[in-house]
């Protein structure tokens, strides 16, 4: 998920990216949104095939200079990014140009919030990927995540949200707590419960105006990202009142927004960009595209303040997907700008410029994050606590109302108690309300 258009979503990135997770496609109709834009700064040559990519948010392609690489490479290709800021406008275009059998790009980029219905839905309109590439050189969840029950793999692996956690160190001195990245990840490993605690002790000595974390959603969405389960089980039932990943992160979130411990604020609005601005809280749970936005959103004033920990459980917010639609004009090629793009090669150039972490593991031991990035987050070594949890999350089946559900959960159940004094039940009646409503029940 990168930016708040990618966080699961959205992306950033998330998105996840959000994360965790966007505008109109134009593909091979003519009516693409403003964002939209070729990376060499004009269309086609003549004799050239341009091959469109549709994607959401930024997936650094062209500010790494990847599209530009490519054209090099092949002199007979020329690349058209197509760009859509919202990944809610985004995707229901895709679907309709899809069903429509015309006017999807050449390359389809995927959220992990839509990789199920993807999956489920839309196979027949993807090329199956896993015939040209070696699927061994993804994390083998991520591949699962893009594979049809009869094997046929829809879409190629590019980032994932590993999640840490990212916390003022001078906050938390001030607060009296420890503040060696090690001990403390050590202080909460395995349970989130500990994390929570450790948000006790810091409200003891606060540092005035400051609360210990951003949100009771962040926390929920931390720990649902390394569950087992979240709101649907393996064969597609509607889980989300019996799952044990989410009832656990529930009681976790609970425990926070029945607490003086949050700043109460959502995620990825405007009062959020200003609490990290501010300094109003001290922690926030932390997948690797999100460094970008809290260096961008704490400015100057944060510069060797954050430090970076590893979360209690390894976890991902976040992550995309490469497609080929069968109504692509030039499938061939774009089969092999898709190999291309989401190599371990090039994913660790996207990495060096914008954080985005690879879902490829042979990448792992050769990332080089910015140099400003590193002063900025005290030194820590991101690569090592982002790669240590990347090897270790479990692989989650994601439903086809997973993302609306999730909302229904954190927008309305979380805010309710966090915002507006709710019981933890009436939370959860809220909640299932809403999601009622969401499955047409």
């Amino acid at each position: 998920m990168r930016t708040s258009t990618r966080r699961s979503h959205g992306l950033v990135a998330l998105a996840a990216v959000a994360a965790l997770t966007t505008g109109l496609l134009a593909g091979c109709a003519k009516d693409s949104d403003d964002n939209s834009s070729n990376s060499n700064g004009g269309g086609g040559g003549k004799g050239k095939t341009t091959l469109t990519v549709g994607t959401f948010g930024v997936f650094g392609y062209k500010q790494a200079g990847l599209y530009d690489e490519y054209m090099k490479l092949h002199p007979d290709i020329t690349i058209k990014e197509n760009v859509t800021t919202r990944t809610d406008v985004y995707w229901p275009k895709v679907l309709t140009r899809l069903q429509a059998g015309s006017g999807t790009d050449d390359i389809q980029a995927i959220e992990v919030g839509n990789i199920t219905e993807a999956v489920q839905t839309q196979a027949t309109k993807f090329v199956d990927l896993g015939k040209d590439v070696d699927k061994s050189q993804w994390l083998d969840w991520k591949v699962a995540q893009a594979t049809t029950k009869d094997g046929k793999t829809i879409g190629l692996g590019t980032d994932i949200g590993p999640m840490a956690i990212c916390y003022r160190k001078d906050l938390f001195q001030k607060a009296g707590l420890e503040t060696d990245r090690a001990k403390l990840a050590e202080s909460w490993k395995g349970d989130w419960s500990k994390y929570v605690d450790v948000g006790k002790e810091y409200m003891k000595k606060a540092p005035k105006g400051t609360k210990f974390v951003d949100s009771a959603s962040s926390v929920y969405n931390a720990a649902l990202g390394g569950a087992e389960q979240r709101y649907y089980d393996k064969d597609d039932n509607v889980v989300w009142d019996k799952s044990d990943g989410v009832k656990k992160s529930w009681d976790v979130a609970m425990q926070v927004a029945t607490s003086n411990m949050s700043a109460k604020l959502k995620q990825f609005d405007p009062t959020w960009d200003q609490g990290f601005a501010n300094g109003t809280f001290a922690t926030v749970a932390c997948p690797a595209w999100m460094l970008g936005y809290i260096e961008q959103k704490s400015g100057d004033s944060g510069k060797g303040k954050w430090d970076v920990a590893a979360a209690p459980t390894a976890s991902n917010w976040g992550g995309s997907f490469l497609g080929v639609p069968t109504a692509s004009k030039h499938q061939k090629e774009a089969i092999e700008l898709a190999k291309w793009l989401t190599a371990p090669e090039q994913q660790a150039k996207v990495f060096a410029k914008q954080a985005s972490f690879p879902s490829t593991p042979s990448a792992y031991a050769s990332l080089q994050p910015q140099a400003d990035t590193t002063t900025y987050f005290s030194n820590a070594p991101i690569t090592q606590i982002f790669s240590d949890s990347a090897k270790t999350i479990p692989t989650q089946y994601f439903g086809i109302k997973d993302q609306p559900i999730n909302s229904a959960l954190t927008d309305v159940g979380i805010l309710q108690v966090e915002q507006k004094g709710k019981s933890p039940a009436q939370g959860w009646d809220a909640a299932g309300k809403e999601i009622k409503d969401v499955l047409g029940q």
